[in-house]
């Protein structure tokens, strides 16, 4: 049974830091490229960050490019968002995301239950 279990999350205040984490078991993690979604209230999820298998390449959404930075460690089968100056606009529950492609268009996709970052003075 894969799972995927984020931690981290918490309140901070405008320009504080935190650090995400997910731990993966349950799948071959380093064949998945692993991605941080962020849903906030009344909009849609969107993708904040995602790293290949081999932590090789990263991507970013412009809004958090500087400021946050994607990691995975696939001796711990886990993936890391460290967020830095923190905005309330960057409040949200935040996802972890493990996708496998294998070929012909197919592809299995993991979620996590989310981790709630809220962004207050």
């Amino acid at each position: 049974q894969v799972q995927l279990v984020e931690s981290g999350g918490g309140l901070v205040q405008p320009g504080g830091s935190l650090r995400l984490s997910c731990a993966a078991s349950g799948l071959a993690f380093s064949s998945n490229a692993m991605s941080w979604y962020r849903q906030a209230p009344g909009k849609e999820r969107e993708l904040v960050a995602g790293i290949t298998g081999a932590g090789d390449s990263t991507n970013y959404l412009d809004s958090v490019k500087g400021r946050f930075t994607i990691s995975r460690d696939n001796s711990k089968n886990t993936v890391y968002l460290q967020m830095n100056s923190l905005k309330p606009e960057d409040a949200a529950v935040y996802y972890c995301n493990a996708r496998r492609e294998w070929g012909s268009g197919i592809a299995t996709i993991y979620w996590g239950q989310g981790t709630q970052v809220t962004v207050s003075l």
